[in-house]
């Protein structure tokens, strides 16, 4: 086991994990914050994508001690006073979701854009989506949520 200290969501988390735990299951298994979503283990998919240190991350990939130190934001940490945050809100809006299982890693990978890329272009939403799959929406209304949280200053 190793010690890590690792601030979540604003809050400091210390605990003894096992080497070889990915984030994503320390997010969802030690701390019980289901919003991170696992698809594939193998980083195709983006529904794990967190924020680390404000970058985006995919979590099936990283390892819990890797984020030793850090701070990680989960999709929980994006809410605040019942409310939700201004990329969710666009994403609700702008009807961004289906089935909603890959939503909390296209929302994390939103709020990571518009930090790096206050006003981006359609094609430059679609890049930053590469690695992020969804099989039920088309992606047009995740584009244009992106766009809507753009204007409202996210």
């Amino acid at each position: 086991m190793t010690k890590i200290a690792v601030t979540v969501n604003g809050e400091k988390q210390e605990r003894d994990v096992e080497p070889r735990l990915l984030l994503a299951y320390f997010l969802r298994e030690t701390l019980g914050l289901t919003g991170t979503n696992v698809g594939c283990d193998t980083s195709s998919c983006g529904a794990c994508t967190v924020l680390v240190d404000g970058k985006s991350v995919k979590s099936c990939t990283m390892l819990a001690v890797q984020a030793d130190g850090a701070e990680v934001t989960t999709i929980e940490g994006l809410a605040g006073d019942g409310e939700l945050g201004t990329v969710q809100q666009a994403f609700h809006e702008q009807h961004a979701l289906q089935c909603g299982y890959c939503t909390p890693g296209f929302v994390m990978a939103t709020v990571s854009l518009l930090k790096e890329t206050p006003n981006p272009s359609e094609e430059e939403i679609r890049r930053a989506f590469e690695g992020n799959l969804c099989r039920c929406t088309g992606y047009h209304n995740i584009v244009r949520a992106v766009e809507a949280a753009a204007r409202a200053g996210a």
